[in-house]
């Protein structure tokens, strides 16, 4: 399963190649696609305030991917993520955490092009 971070949907939302290319294949392989719950708020942020064709391209991208819940054990998971990066003199936004710990406690790998989570632990991460 890939979990989708909203860098990536945002670039595939505005038709930028990478990120198209990476969709298509993705879909193609019949890859089970999916995205945590605070990322659909962050992409809905935006396509809501841009309107028009981009909130129509990003309901549409939206409409076949799952979204997985925040749940009480992927708020703890998402609280050790962020001790240990601090521990490791890193810093991280709790919607940054959650995001990771939600592909984590799932077996996902998130696809992103935000390199902020390359430091995080255990965290399985796809550049595209």
């Amino acid at each position: 399963m890939r979990c989708l971070d909203s860098t990536f949907l945002i670039d595939a939302a505005k038709g930028r190649p990478n990120a198209e290319a990476k969709a298509k294949a993705l879909v193609a392989a019949g890859e089970r696609l999916a995205l945590p719950a605070p990322v659909l708020a962050e992409v809905m942020v935006g396509a809501h305030y841009r309107g028009g064709t981009y909130h129509r391209r990003m309901v549409e991208f939206l409409g076949n991917i799952e979204v997985l819940e925040t749940t009480a054990d992927i708020a703890m998971e998402a609280g050790e993520i962020g001790a240990e990066l601090m521990k490791r003199g890193y810093a991280a936004g709790t919607v940054d955490l959650i995001v990771a710990a939600t592909a984590k406690r799932n077996a996902a790998i998130l696809l992103t092009r935000d390199t902020a989570f390359a430091n995080m632990p255990g965290l399985a991460v796809e550049n595209y």
